[in-house]
């Protein structure tokens, strides 16, 4: 057998792999959520650079092959020496079992995994080792499953690319570290969303074909196992490969430098993206961003605040009129994009409720989410701070006592609670807001009568709702006002919900029911609320947690980011707001309409304020942008700027307040002046975070806060 026949388990793999990923490219390309067209060139960046890319991964990632593939000999199983080995692995199960190993130390799963992986080494050691005669077989089954695993891993990848790019329109980012965290509910989520029996079936019958094909061409290696010599060449010559990589992918990583945002997308390996969001879970800005002396900072922060002083945001807003300590009922509703409805130009009538609900509310018409992810809604309008880089300051170890809307209202009275018809557990909420002062209403508080509905993310809205009525009418018997925050679920794949609601049947897990389900809830709900003596005292803000989807062709598209969100009270007059405002000014703005006056650290504002210096802050977990003067500035690791003058795309029949389509044009010079504010933004409130300026640091207000929660539950 010649030396490079000794190497077609890895080039067998490695061209399955670079076929299925020229496939999933093909197939990406011409995804619907793909909103974009590619030049020639970009065609051959997206498929050369891609092929490359791919090449070198596959090298890191077959490590495991290389070390299974090395270790196979006969000559170990010699006495003496076979005896000798198998004691040592005995010794070391034992040394494992104890519980006093190194990896105790560790904890986690960790112990568990070394004990079964040195279990099954031990065990099958002893059959070669014993039983000689079936040595061959034995070896050649478990190659085969070797194989088997690999090509498995490369085939469901690819799918799972698949399938996350159809839900977010990118290769593997933050989003998908987190999924496996919680992966009861993203297990439960596509058992519930896709035909998954179908699919691992077909799945396991292609992995098998090709298994066997594969194996056909590489079993030579373990009929005629390399010799000392010749794996010590194997071992340079994927030792060199191997280096090679390790330096080859972070360079190749760099010329993802597309204007088009899909091109980066559709030219990068999603293992490797996958590796660069694990690693890069926690931003520190000022390690990786532009920054400015604090001082400066702050004394530009001191612009748009002119009452703080020194590097925080505290000051005092005062009112002139009596505070109106009405009852109010925060609605964060999922994934409602702006264009779901019909003022944006939906014509499918999907929002029938909160179309009509608008006319009669103050409206804001021209407001953008803080993220596109569920936890960035909840940290926008519960501390009102821009969206700083990393993970969510709610799934953060430091999100405990922190200045909320929540300690507003302890501090004026009110019982607060946060109701969710999940499991609180999910994204972190339960420990962040539990940790905020409030009491925590989720699926676990509910009875089994009063659960209708539900699927993997928890009861049905109407639940929700009905058991929400069930508390305010308890609270409000208190003699005390309440602030309740309502998270909803239905509006989230599988899109699943009561049949013969709506008229669009809940099996059939369709988008538009679940967005028209989620305003059928809502509109049950109201009916049911204006029935309770609280009605007529209840303020009620409705605004979505993110947008449907944050597919786009550049970095922050707007419309990706612009939600709907009102104020109705049935004694608040109704009229539309629009000017250009964030989600985390949606409170604050509340808070001014019911002349509170408090001692705020909040970064939003009040947009009615006559001083109000209309902008928007937009994000992701790494790129952070704000919105001002029609422009759009993005700060990236690295501490790369982009600018962008924004025109508005008008689409025909939508007034001017409700355009939301903008095309992005590169600005030909730096407006230094929005870059600096940007910045003092974003490194404000990375500081304040950072240096516990934002906890409620009074140690008297604390525990009066804390005996107001105690009372309350």
């Amino acid at each position: 057998m010649t030396f490079s026949k000794k190497f077609s388990p890895f080039y067998n793999l490695a061209l399955l792999y670079f076929i299925v990923s020229f496939i999933l490219r093909i197939v990406l390309l011409f995804h619907p959520i793909t909103q974009s067209s590619f030049t020639i060139a970009e065609s051959l960046k997206i498929f050369t650079l891609g092929l490359i890319s791919d090449f070198f991964v596959f090298v890191t990632a077959s490590i495991f092959l290389w070390l299974y593939l090395i270790f196979i000999s006969n000559s170990k199983y010699n006495k003496p020496s076979g005896y000798l080995i198998l004691a040592v692995f005995i010794a070391l199960l034992i040394y494992i079992a104890s519980g006093k190993s190194i990896f105790d130390e560790y904890g986690g799963a960790l112990p568990k995994i070394v004990l079964i992986f040195v279990s099954i080494k031990t065990l099958f050691f002893g059959l070669f080792l014993f039983l000689p005669k079936y040595r061959t077989k034995i070896r050649f089954w478990l190659f085969t499953f070797v194989i088997f695993l690999y090509v498995l891993l490369i085939l469901q990848n690819a799918i799972s690319e698949f399938f996350f790019w159809n839900e977010f329109g990118v290769k593997y980012n933050f989003i998908a570290v987190n999924y496996l965290i919680y992966t009861n509910e993203v297990i439960g989520n596509i058992m519930q969303s896709y035909p998954v029996v179908p699919i691992f079936s077909a799945l396991f019958i292609v992995t098998g074909i090709i298994t066997f094909i594969i194996i056909k061409n590489s079993r030579n290696y373990i009929e005629e196992i390399p010799n000392f010599a010749e794996k010590l060449k194997i071992t340079a010559v994927y030792g060199l490969l191997f280096t090679a990589s390790l330096l080859a992918i972070p360079s190749l990583a760099k010329t993802e430098n597309s204007k088009n945002i899909f091109v980066n997308e559709l030219q990068s390996n999603g293992i490797y993206k996958f590796y660069l969001a694990f690693q890069n879970n926690k931003l520190d800005y000022f390690k990786f961003y532009k920054t400015i002396p604090n001082q400066k900072a702050f004394a530009l922060l001191k612009q748009q605040f002119p009452a703080i002083s020194g590097q925080n945001t505290s000051r005092e807003i005062n009112n002139d009129s009596l505070e109106k300590h009405k009852n109010v009922v925060l609605i964060t509703v999922e994934s409602l994009s702006a264009d779901f409805m019909k003022m944006y130009g939906n014509k499918q009538n999907i929002t029938p409720f909160l179309d009509s609900l608008a006319q009669k509310s103050l409206l804001f018409t021209n407001i953008y989410a803080a993220g596109n992810r569920t936890v960035r809604g909840l940290e926008a309008v519960t501390l009102c701070l821009p969206p700083t880089a990393g993970e969510s300051v709610v799934k953060r170890d430091d999100n405990k006592n922190k200045f909320s809307t929540g300690s507003v209202f302890l501090e004026k009275g009110y019982t607060v609670k946060f109701m969710y018809g999940g499991d609180s557990f999910f994204d972190n909420m339960q420990d962040f807001y539990s940790g905020n002062g409030y009491e925590i209403i989720d699926k676990s508080s509910f009875a089994a009568n009063e659960i209708t509905f539900s699927n993997v993310w928890g009861v049905c809205d109407e639940d929700m709702y009905n058991k929400a009525i069930k508390v305010m009418n308890t609270e409000v018997q208190q003699n005390k006002p309440f602030f309740n925050h309502i998270m909803t679920v239905s509006n989230h794949r599988p899109f699943t919900y009561p049949n013969n609601k709506i008229d669009i049947p809940g099996n059939i897990k369709s988008r538009d029911g679940g967005v028209k389900y989620t305003d059928y809830a809502l509109r049950q709900f109201f009916n049911k609320a204006e029935k309770q003596p609280w009605f007529k005292n209840t303020v009620f803000v409705i605004v979505a947690d993110h947008c449907a989807s944050s597919a786009g062709k550049t970095q922050l598209p707007l419309d990706k980011y612009r939600i709907p969100a009102l104020i109705y009270s049935p004694d608040l007059k109704p009229e539309k707001y629009t000017k250009l405002m964030s989600q985390i000014d949606i409170m604050p703005t509340l808070f001014g309409l019911l002349n509170f006056d408090y001692k705020s650290k909040f970064f939003g504002q009040d947009v009615l304020n006559s001083d109000y210096q209309p902008r928007a802050f937009i994000a992701t977990y790494q790129d952070l942008g704000l919105i001002k003067d029609n422009v759009l500035t993005i700060l990236s690791p690295k501490q790369q700027i982009k600018q962008f003058q924004l025109k508005t795309n008008n689409k025909a029949g939508i007034k001017s307040e409700f355009q939301i389509y903008y095309d992005e044009i590169p600005l030909k010079a730096a407006n230094k002046n929005l870059i600096d504010e940007t910045i003092s933004y974003y490194q404000s409130a990375s500081y304040v975070l950072k240096e516990k300026e934002y906890q409620i640091k009074d140690l008297g207000q604390t525990i009066k806060n804390r005996k107001l929660y105690a009372k309350v539950r």
